[in-house]
């Protein structure tokens, strides 16, 4: 049986890899639940498209997009996807991955194959919050993958969404002085939650982020 790892596809966007023109492809699944997760039907639902049409998409688009960004869901938890995204490398694409760190050993991988060029990791909260807010216990790992592309060239950035419900200004300050603890200089983006959309915790209203970038330990740029 044909399986259909992809949820959907975001045939062209200029603001999910820095300056560059791509597409998405959104894999289904995820092994969290968060509670502002705005992708509910990705994480929860099957997927709809099987890698093969992926490809005959990507094939079209040669010469049109510079790259093409692995995301969901949680991309990398998928059986195939190391040969997958090989596949699609060797198309010239360059490669981009939204991941949440859960799969450090595949990570691990991509880079050791220079197969990926950017990576978004998600840094959820401080760990003491992370079960609460994720339902999983996968803090460790965050950790394993964010130590590894400290210590590789990969370029990357961290990002962190923020409801006021969830996630404290004191919270925020410990997760900058966390970055900081690691020595990371890359950039830092905070993004507002969004309000009135679905998610797998039914949450109130989120309340603006109080903080400024003074009053952080650490530079952070926040997005709407």
């Amino acid at each position: 049986m044909l399986t259909k790892p992809i949820y959907n596809i975001t045939p062209f966007t200029l603001l999910d890899y820095p300056n560059k023109s791509a597409c998405i492809l959104w894999y289904s699944g995820c092994n969290m639940r968060c509670l502002y997760c705005y992708n509910p039907e990705i994480v929860l639902g099957k997927g709809t498209l099987s890698f093969s049409e992926a490809i005959s998409f990507l094939k079209k688009r040669k010469g049109l997009l510079d790259a093409v960004v692995f995301s969901g869901g949680e991309c990398l938890i998928h059986k195939n996807i190391i040969e997958q995204i090989r596949e699609v490398k060797a198309l010239g694409f360059l490669i981009k991955i939204d991941t949440n760190g859960s799969n450090s050993l595949v990570l691990q991988q991509l880079i050791a194959e220079n197969l990926i060029d950017y990576v978004a990791l998600d840094f959820k909260t401080v760990r003491s919050k992370f079960q609460e807010i994720t339902n999983s216990n996968l803090f460790i790992e965050f950790e394993k993958s964010f130590e590894t592309l400290l210590n590789n060239n990969v370029k990357f950035e961290i990002r962190t969404t923020y409801h006021s419900n969830l996630i404290s200004n004191d919270d925020l300050k410990e997760m900058s002085n966390y970055l900081e603890s690691k020595k990371y200089l890359g950039n830092y983006y905070i993004q507002s939650f969004k309000n009135n959309v679905e998610t797998i915790g039914k949450l109130p209203a989120s309340l603006r982020i109080k903080e400024t970038r003074n009053a952080l330990n650490y530079s952070v740029f926040f997005r709407n």
